[in-house]
């Protein structure tokens, strides 16, 4: 584990790819996992989890179906906030700004990276929309499969990436007796400096 202060440090994003290696060694499942909180046209809050993708100086990357919930969300309100828990760590970072898309070459890059069967899913899948047995998806997947023999599954249109653009970032770590240790990260946009400020527990 990290041993020098954490609430020193002045880059969150290195923060984060230091804690997200320590994850990989620890978790003993899916550390890429966390909650991802969107809200719908009148300001209901959204919760799920789902698996980041792809992470750097940019912002936080996940994969969806447009027309999903989140995706039907996100389009009308391009913002979201996300928690990664590594509990094995007793650690969680929380993240929390607007969301673009990612490029087409970028999505077409991890669709392309993606085991056969998930990207038969993925095309198969009217994801969030009502399923009448499970018999009609797999049929959906079969008929797939044998339109594209050579495994060129292409991208639906449909299915692409977001990018979480933070405008705040905050790292917490357990401590004993609830003294936790957190620092809160915040910036006016892209590209802008970070403010880094300690917080009580």
């Amino acid at each position: 584990m990290t041993s020098k202060d954490f609430t020193l440090r002045d880059d969150p994003f290195a923060l984060f790819a230091d804690w997200l290696k320590e994850a990989e060694d620890t978790e003993p499942n899916d550390p890429t996992a966390m909650a991802l909180a969107t809200v719908d046209e009148n300001g209901l809050p959204d919760v799920r989890m789902i698996l980041l993708k792809g992470h750097d100086e940019r912002g936080f990357v996940f994969y969806t179906n447009f027309e999903s919930t989140k995706g039907r969300e996100l389009k009308t309100q391009p913002k979201a906030a996300a928690v990664f828990h590594w509990k094995s760590l007793r650690r969680q970072v929380r993240v929390r700004g607007p969301v673009t898309r990612v490029s087409e070459a970028e999505a077409d890059a991890y669709f392309n990276s993606r085991h056969l069967q998930s990207r038969l899913g993925a095309c198969a899948s009217d994801q969030s929309r009502p399923l009448p047995d499970r018999a009609t998806l797999e049929a959906r997947v079969k008929e797939l499969a044998a339109r594209y023999p050579d495994g060129k599954v292409p991208r639906p249109a449909h299915w692409s990436g977001y990018r979480i653009v933070p405008v705040a970032i905050e790292f917490w770590q357990d401590g004993a007796f609830r003294l936790h240790d957190r620092v809160h990260f915040t910036r006016a946009g892209e590209g802008k400096p970070w403010k880094r400020q300690r917080l009580y527990p």
